[in-house]
Order: C-alpha cells, then sequence, then structure tokens
C-alpha cells in the first residue's frame, strides 16, 4: 500500500503521499482538478525563478532573516538544478483549475517549503508566510506569464531568423530561373523563383519585425500589485528588485513600472504578442502550401520543385515521398489559429480587479510558441535547406503558356494580343505560331518580344 504522511491548511487535515515533497493545498488541488494537461514547466521554473528574487529582495530590506531567505534560496536551487522529468515529479497540479493560478503558485511554495526543510530541518520555512512572502499569486503569476511568455518568444524570432536565412540562400541561388507565375490558380506573367522565393522572404523579415517590435510589451510586469493592485504586504523597492533580478536573469528588459491594477485585470500584451504569432502562423501556412503543391507530383502535379525524401511517404505505394514537414507546420498554423481565439477570449475575462482565465491563456500561448519554434525549425532543416529546382519543368510550363501574350500587348493591343491567345488555345498550338498565324507579329517581332527573362524585370 502506498504510505501517507498527515498535513493540515485552513479546512483541515489532508493525508497526502509519504514521500511527495507538496503540501495540502496541492494535494486538495490534484483530487479536486485532475484532467487536462500539467501546468508547463516553464511557468513552474520561473515562479521558483521569481520567489528567488523575492527572498533575496525580502532580505535586502530586512523583510526576513538572512537564515530565512538563503534557505529559501538553498532550496529552489536545488530544484532548479532538477532535470524536467525529475522536477515534474513535484508539480503534478494541471492548467484546468482555478483561472489565477493560486493552487500552482501554492504547489510551489509547498514544495519549496519541504525541500527547505530536508536541506535544513533546524529553520521553519512556512509556505505562505515565507516562501510567499510580499506575494500574491495575483501578481506572481501574471509575472511569471509574461516573462515564460518574452522568452518563448525570443525562442521563436530565433527560429523564424533562422527560416529567414535559409530562404534568402535560395532566393539568391534561383534568383534568374525563370518559371510560370499563377494568380487565381490560373497561369499568369513569367517571374523567377528567386523573386517568387523573396515574397516569402519578406513575409517572414515583416513577421519577425512585428514580433520584435510587440515583444517588449510583455517585460511589464504585475509584480507588487499583490492582491487587488494595491501592493498591500510587499515591502519597498520589493517589485523593483525583482524585475532587475529577473532582466538580469533572462537577458530581457523587464520593469516594475507598471499599472498593477491592468497588470492583475488585464492581459492585453499577451493578447497583442500572440496575434502576431497567428500573423507568423498565417503566412507560414501560405509558404508551406506553396512549397507543397509546387512539388506535386512527381508526374502528375506542378513539378516543379524537388523535396528532401525523409522517410517512407506510404505504407502501401512503394517509392511515394510526401511533403511531411509542409503538413507539420500547416497543422501547428492551424492549432495556432485555434489557440489565438482562447488568448483573446480568456484576456477578455478580466472580471473586475482580477483576470481569472490566466492558466488557459498563458498555455495556448506557450504551445503556439513553442510549436511554432519546432516546426519552423524541421521546416528549415529537412525541406527547404534541400530545396532544388526542376528547371526543365519550370522552362517547359513558360513555353506552353498563354499569359507570356501579355508582353505582345504594348505592341498589338490588348484586344489583338488576346485574340492570338484564344486562337492558340483552341487551336492546340504555341503561341509563336498564333501569333505569326494572325499577320500582326512577324516572327522577328515575336522573338524580340516574347523573352521570359525579360518579362520578370530582373535586376542582376
Amino acid at each position: 500500500m502506498t504510505e501517507y504522511r498527515v498535513e493540515s491548511d485552513t479546512l483541515g487535515e489532508v493525508k497526502i503521499p509519504a514521500n511527495a515533497l507538496w503540501g495540502a493545498q496541492t494535494e486538495r488541488s490534484r483530487h479536486n482538478f485532475p484532467t487536462g494537461t500539467k501546468m508547463p514547466l516553464e511557468m513552474i521554473r520561473a515562479l521558483l525563478q521569481i520567489k528567488r528574487a523575492a527572498a533575496i529582495a525580502n532580505k535586502e530590506v530586512e523583510a526576513m532573516t538572512a537564515e530565512k531567505a538563503d534557505l529559501i534560496v538553498a532550496a529552489i536551487d536545488k530544484l532548479l538544478a532538477l532535470d524536467d522529468e525529475d522536477l515534474r515529479k513535484d508539480f503534478p497540479l494541471v492548467v484546468y483549475q482555478t483561472g489565477s493560478g493560486t493552487q500552482t503558485n501554492m504547489n510551489v511554495n509547498e514544495v519549496v517549503a519541504h525541500m527547505a526543510g530536508k536541506i535544513n530541518p533546524d529553520i521553519e520555512i512556512l509556505p505562505n508566510d515565507d516562501v510567499n512572502h510580499g506575494q500574491s499569486s495575483n501578481d506572481i503569476f501574471p509575472t511569471a506569464m509574461n516573462i515564460t511568455a518574452a522568452v518563448a518568444v525570443d525562442k521563436l524570432i530565433a527560429a523564424a531568423e533562422h527560416l529567414l536565412a535559409e530562404l534568402k540562400i535560395k532566393q539568391k541561388k534561383y534568383w534568374r530561373v525563370v518559371k510560370i507565375g499563377r494568380t487565381h490558380l490560373q497561369d499568369a506573367t513569367p517571374l523567377t523563383f528567386g523573386q517568387e522565393v523573396s515574397g516569402w522572404a519578406s513575409a517572414i523579415e515583416h513577421d519577425i519585425a512585428y514580433l520584435k517590435q510587440l515583444n517588449p510589451t510583455l517585460g511589464e510586469l504585475a509584480m507588487g500589485g499583490t492582491a487587488v493592485g494595491t501592493g498591500l504586504n510587499a515591502a519597498p523597492h520589493f517589485a523593483e528588485n525583482i524585475a532587475a533580478a529577473m532582466s538580469k536573469l533572462y537577458g530581457i528588459e523587464f520593469t516594475a513600472d507598471s499599472n498593477k491594477f491592468y497588470g492583475l485585470a488585464h492581459h492585453s500584451g499577451l493578447n497583442v504578442v500572440h496575434g502576431a504569432i497567428k500573423t507568423l502562423a498565417a503566412d507560414l501556412m501560405k509558404i508551406a502550401n506553396d512549397v507543397r503543391f509546387l512539388a506535386s507530383g512527381p508526374r502528375a502535379g506542378y513539378d516543379e520543385l524537388n523535396i528532401p525524401a525523409n522517410e517512407p511517404g506510404s505504407s502501401i505505394m512503394p517509392g511515394k515521398v510526401n511533403p511531411t514537414q509542409a503538413e507539420a507546420i500547416t497543422m501547428a498554423a492551424v492549432r495556432v489559429m485555434g489557440n489565438d481565439v482562447v488568448v483573446d477570449l480568456a484576456s477578455s475575462q478580466g472580471n473586475f480587479e482580477m483576470n481569472v482565465y490566466k492558466t488557459v491563456l498563458i498555455d495556448a500561448f506557450l504551445e503556439s510558441a513553442e510549436l511554432l519554434a519546432g516546426t519552423i525549425t524541421g521546416f528549415t532543416d529537412r525541406m527547404i535547406a534541400g530545396l532544388t529546382v526542376n528547371q526543365d519543368r519550370m522552362a517547359e510550363l513558360v513555353d506552353s503558356s498563354l499569359m507570356t501574350v501579355t508582353a505582345l500587348s504594348p505592341h498589338i493591343g490588348y484586344h489583338d494580343s488576346a485574340m492570338i491567345a484564344q486562337a492558340a488555345e483552341k487551336a492546340g498550338t504555341t503561341l509563336r505560331e498564333a501569333a505569326i498565324k494572325s499577320g500582326k507579329v512577324t516572327a522577328e517581332q515575336f522573338d524580340e518580344w516574347m523573352v521570359p527573362l525579360d518579362m520578370t524585370n530582373i535586376d542582376d
């Protein structure tokens, strides 16, 4: 049988697994809210770091004895040194709990207190009075939300920059390789594949710029607001010291010089930054779809691109290669778009002095950033990096296209050019044959005016 110990909280006694570092409030939550994904470990680590900084800040202003503060720091350092698998063992709570994150905050308080007791049982460290000193779930949890989100966005930006660099390589390599353009899924005038890729690259450049412009809004920390934003029970300069410590630790500029009533009740920064993440997802969806459609075939599709064969594509069709990296990143994009609805609605639930959808909001945000960062890396390294063009196929499609007739329009007019294109389509001949037969263009004129590369206005 499992062995238990008994602890009590303000509601009474609770049986807790004997070896668990958590306490009564964590155990209650574990039973009352058993459903859903676990609280992201990024949040747990951020909460631990904030509480570490809080202990030091309390020590500096003599709101806590040096003995207690140092022991809390030692306990947290021991926890932070654990790998994710070992850390998870004592942080079992799920996202779908109280929307303020109070139970996760208490989970952290209890685990730190018990770890401190294991290190030095002669000094009593209490979860609420000591580990949580000068804090409230209502300000520390949104502080951790902003910190983890800002870090996640930095990682996402790095992944997007990696993709951008690879796209720039393809842009340069294929700058003068002519292919047919397409609008409305119909043939259009020629462009080069390098030009086409430059459009993809520019989209990613813009998305990176949006993220970099918006991410600093997450630097405003709610720390110091405590219960309702008034700062009750927080020591002087407590929040400023914590913000400075977080800035140094993460290499991101954080500030406590913010409106605490806003910080507790609103999550506009997370909402607007996730909107930029969704914008990136939309552009990635478009780019990935372009790549997989242009690579469709190899015999019955566009067949303009060759994609790497990373794994067998079918359990029944031998030799099949599928655009799996494109499928992964587009599925991730769909998830991000769904998460944007979650973030948007959750951000709207700031009733009076506190938003109570914090846990689901940050879980959706972090999932979006992590999914995109990971699938962007896979898409970049396992698809874009190995992408090559079928130049002969591209030339064949340009030569057979009717829309190159557009280059004749300035010389013989739109109407006569359209008549030539329609005649070629009806007779199943080339544009050259139809143009010469029309009597509007000589063979020499056709060859002079109908140079596909010239139609791209390419600059060397």
